[in-house]
This record gives C-alpha cells, structure tokens and sequence, in this order.
C-alpha cells in the first residue's frame, strides 16, 4: 500500500500522515525544521538562566518549557557582530544586512531557504512561513528576496489544505450548510484504511481524524469566506470575539504547522511574532509589545512584555507538546526527536536596542542537549549565530563548511 494516500471528498483532499504500512522498514523519519521569532529579543533577566549547565531553574519567560529543559539548549552569547539599533534584526535567520548581501555568494539567503532547497523535491511545499502581520523580514532567497508570511490562518489553511476550482467551492459551500466537512465526506475510505492496516496505524489515524476535526474548529468556516481570493489581514469579522483572541489565532498556525509535518506537505516552516502585533487580550496587557520594551525599567511596564514573551514561549511550547506527542512510524522517537526546532531574534532586547547576546534556544532534532551555554570564546568574544546556523545545515547532509558570516560551526552533537 502506498504510505502516501490521499483521501479526496467534497471540496478537497487530505493527505495522510505517513504510516508504517507499505513504508520500508529501514526508512528513517524525515527531519525538519520549525524556525520561531520575533524582532525585539527577549528581557534578559527572565530568558537566560542565572548560570550555565544543564540542570539550571527555568527563568519566567521559559517556564512553560519546564517539561522539555532536559532536551533543550539555551545559548548565550551569540550575535552577528552589527552595532546596536533596530534595522538589524532582519538578519536573524542570515546574519547579513540586504545592503552588504553584494560581497556573500548567496546574497543574504537564510537559513531555513538553505535547507528548504535540500527538503524541496521530496514535499509539495519547500517551506511554509506564518505570522499574525507583516514586517518581521526573517525568510530571504538566495537572490536577496524577502518570503513573505501568511497573515492570515485562513488563508494559510486554503494554501495548504484546500486547492478548490470554482466547482470545487460550489461543493463546498453546499456542505458547510450541510454542516459537513471534509474528513466526513470522507469517511468511508478512511474507514476502510483503518481495516487494512495494523493496530498501530489505526491508533495514527484515529489521532489524524482527532487533528483533522481540531483544525476545522479552530475555523468560523463560514460560507461567505468562500469566494474571497484574498482576505485582508484583519479577520475579525470572521471569528466571533472569543475566537479572534491572539492566542486562538496562534492555535490555528501551529496547529497548521504540526499538521503539515504529519502528513509530509512540508519539512521546513517559520511561524513569527510581529513588533506591532497587539497583546492586549492577554492577561494584566494594556501596551502594545514595541512599547512595552521601551519601558525605562518601570516594573509595571517590564511585567507587561514578560507576559508577552512568556506568551510567546508557551505558545511554541503548546507546539512542540504536539509535536512530542506524535510517534514516528518505523522510527525511534516522535516527531519533536526528529524537528529541529529554533527559537530567537536577531535583537538581544528591545530595551536596548542591543543587538548582542541574541536570546537563542534549540529544542528536539536528535541534539545532545546542554541547558545553558556559554558560547564564548576562550577571550570572551560572543559566537557568531551563524556558527549555530552552519551546524543546522550539516544536519540535514548538506556539505558545506561555511554559511554566511560563520567562522566554523558550533558543538550540538547528534545522538
């Protein structure tokens, strides 16, 4: 049987997650990559640990990542040697500015583009990229071109899961007033796969069913949605007011994201969390999240962007419990053993607008793990991230001893 399936019903088509059945016993699972960000750093205090190792106390912004501090590496020290000042926090992902791209061979290309080139023949999307606005700047091509993110979760759900004709969507609209959905329609193919494979398969797509059914929620899948090629970033009138909460709407991404690693649509995604995006349906939030890093060490101010970076983290902690969740067919570990997975900015803090001691975290990929580490050189020069970078890509196969502004690569060994 062919691990690739797809079941196809009113109005689209579902690919499957990949199952043990009809997969060579000795294949491995595929690796990937999520990539998050935003462009104001971190306040320091409360995302490094107070000293290095491995069993370190969690500070308050990485605190919803106390399940994983054993398999996680938080480095410290790191930048990619520019002055002070915003503008440079386009370079999180390359270390090079657009205007000195000329002198590189690649231009300013990022990271994930690297390794999106490698994964692109074996998936239907190189690279998928999310945020809630526009204006992070994290994904560039190897010609200096800047991947632009979805903003909006519809339209990311439509771009991955959903290719409809214009028959297609008269389809569709008779079954939303049905009150249908895909996965109903169907219903009787994925009923008769479930009779053909093993229990542990079964087990996989009963939780693929459950996941399916879990997008579709995070969606007011309304009829008028249908017709609009391109919906403006502002959904609110989509959503009902608890719904459109910025952290449903982060749901819905890293749901997409998870989702998308499951059935193999992609290996390389970058979701992002814009300066000017408003928090202010979070708890004890009343400023926007630029403002907030401007807060003059006022604590009142300084707790508003905690709870915002806090936010941040236990977003892409909800992820990778999701991801950590899910077993690897015919392969040792779950998904998150087999994702490599970045968390950073390319400004250390907003407050400053330092540009040194980047706030860097690596998570799941198979690493040997090491808490916090000290990246610094024996005469105290910061690491270039794009040592951390160069060691990203040589674990993915691709053979290549330098990466933009690196000077070697840096010690996170692969179990």
């Amino acid at each position: 049987m062919d691990r690739r399936v797809v079941l196809k019903g009113f109005g689209g088509a579902l690919a499957l997650p990949l199952l043990e059945a009809g997969a060579p016993a000795n294949q491995s699972a595929p690796l990937r990559l999520l990539i998050v960000g935003n462009p104001l750093g971190m306040h320091p205090e409360n995302f490094f640990p107070e000293r290095f190792g491995k069993t370190v106390t969690l500070p308050k912004t990485l605190r919803s990542l106390e399940w994983l501090k054993d398999r996680i590496s938080i480095l410290a020290h790191t930048d990619h040697g520019m002055v002070n000042g915003h503008g440079r926090e386009i370079s999180f992902l390359n270390g090079i500015l657009p205007e000195n791209s000329q002198a590189y061979p690649e231009r300013n290309v990022s990271v994930d583009q690297v390794i999106a080139r490698r994964t692109s023949g074996r998936v239907r999307f190189a690279s998928v990229h999310a945020a809630l606005e526009s204006g992070i700047r994290m994904s560039w091509n190897s010609n200096g071109v800047e991947l632009k993110p979805f903003t909006d979760p519809q339209r990311l759900f439509d771009h991955l899961f959903l290719n409809r004709t214009p028959e297609e969507r008269t389809a569709r609209r008779a079954l939303i007033e049905r009150n249908g959905s895909i996965l109903d329609a169907a219903g009787e193919q994925l009923a008769a796969l479930s009779r053909r494979v093993g229990s542990r398969d079964r087990e996989r797509l009963d939780q693929y069913a459950t996941s399916v059914r879990e997008l579709e929620s995070s969606f007011a899948d309304r009829a008028q949605w249908i017709d609009r090629d391109k919906p403006r970033f502002d959904i609110s009138e989509h959503f009902s007011a608890y719904e459109a909460t910025v952290g449903n709407r982060y749901n819905a991404i890293f749901d997409m994201v998870a989702y998308a690693f499951q059935t193999d649509l992609t290996r390389v995604a970058t979701v992002a969390f814009p300066n000017e995006l408003s928090y202010r349906d979070l708890d004890g939030v009343t400023r926007g999240y630029h403002a907030c890093t401007h807060n003059g060490k006022k604590e009142e101010i300084v707790a508003e962007l905690v709870a915002i970076e806090s936010f941040q983290v236990a977003q892409l902690s909800r992820c990778l419990r999701k991801l950590d969740a899910i077993q690897e067919p015919n392969a040792d570990g779950t998904m998150l053993d087999h994702t490599i997975v970045l968390f950073g900015s390319g400004m250390g803090y907003g407050g400053t607008h330092s540009n040194r001691n980047l706030p860097i975290l690596v998570a799941g990929g198979g690493f040997k793990h090491r808490g916090h580490v000290d990246t610094r050189s024996t005469s105290g020069a910061n690491m270039p991230l794009c040592n951390l970078f160069l060691t990203l890509i040589q674990r993915f196969g691709i053979e290549r001893d330098r990466f933009n502004a690196s000077t070697g690569s840096f010690d996170l060994r692969h179990a």
